[in-house]
């Protein structure tokens, strides 16, 4: 009998069968597109379904925005597990793309108030779609095979930044929209062809930040598979994922070249609409464990910090 659930929100991007099948719970997030809110996921309904016409009112010129998920709704959501007398996981979106992360810590301090016996561990995934889905997936691996809650969530935690994440989009003027390149660069990005590259990078407050470069959809795609050929460790034995905002088509061409390079396990999934939202349909990205993405200065910094954190406030 397991002794804690796990929660994530919709965010993680974990396909549909996978959601019930490891019996994860889903928090989701809503999004608004033309003055309409709707939830970015709903148990029973398909997701591919949503963010088709997600993906299909961004290409027709809508604006669609998300919100962070609050205090109030994490504890709503893991309430009854508490009350079952059960431990409970969260594993949020990186700390640096949403303030969840900070909601969920919040509603952990109140809820472990409220009972005093049980323990809510929130891990900061560093990642986002399926770079935060692997993550939440290994901890049901984990807690599937008996490890208890707090060696999952030391897993969890040591192991966050050896998720690589690596994005490339169709259309710059999403990126000009989240403030990641100016309009000038978009305006010469879109008549040059140029596509920016895009991964999660290693900071204390991890995000999605603009690496580098390629003249064209192609070449961005192909960087994507040398990212792959530099960074992965073992592909054989770990399951590689593949995220697209509406161009299918490319995503399992791509899981095609992965699987000469290497890989084996290779899924293939509708991006989820909270990160979607900021890079816009067309885009292709890419999530496998491999090489740890801090620099050594990075990690020191991040252990020493960590070290020097109050009991209360540590896995």
């Amino acid at each position: 009998m397991n002794t804690y659930e796990i929660f994530t929100e919709s965010s993680a991007n974990i396909p549909d069968a996978l959601v019930k099948e490891r019996n994860i719970h889903i928090i989701s997030y809503y999004f608004n597109v033309g003055g309409e809110e709707r939830p970015c996921y709903r148990e029973g309904v398909s997701f591919r379904e949503i963010a088709r016409s997600f993906y299909a009112d961004m290409r027709a010129g809508l604006e669609a925005h998300t919100s962070l998920i609050s205090e109030a709704r994490f504890a709503e959501a893991l309430t009854p597990a508490l009350q079952a007398g059960k431990d409970v996981i969260v594993i949020t979106i990186a700390s640096g793309i949403s303030g969840t992360y900070q909601q969920a810590l919040a509603a952990k301090k109140s809820l472990e108030a409220q009972f005093k016996e049980r323990k809510v561990y929130v891990l900061d995934s560093a990642n986002a779609s399926l770079g935060q889905g692997l993550l939440v997936l290994k901890a049901a691996d984990l807690r599937d095979m008996g490890e208890s809650a707090e060696a999952c969530a030391k897993w969890i935690h040591t192991n966050a930044y050896k998720v690589n994440s690596y994005v490339t989009v169709e259309d710059l003027k999403y990126l000009r929209r989240s403030g990641r390149i100016s309009m000038a660069a978009a305006v010469a990005g879109t008549i040059l062809g140029i596509k920016p590259l895009v991964k999660a990078d290693g900071g204390a407050q991890p995000k999605l930040a603009v690496y580098g470069k390629a003249r064209g959809r192609k070449k961005a795609i192909a960087a994507l598979v040398d990212a792959f050929d530099k960074y992965v460790e073992r592909p054989e034995a770990q399951t590689i994922a593949i995220a697209h905002a509406d161009c299918e088509d490319e995503a399992e061409a791509l899981a095609e070249t992965l699987k000469a390079h290497g890989a084996r396990d290779v899924m293939v999934e509708y991006y989820d609409l909270c990160t979607g939202s900021h890079i816009g349909p067309g885009t292709i990205a890419l999530f496998f464990f491999g090489a740890d993405r801090r620099t050594e200065a990075e990690r020191k910094e991040q252990e020493a910090a960590w070290a020097g954190k109050p009991v209360s406030e540590k896995i």
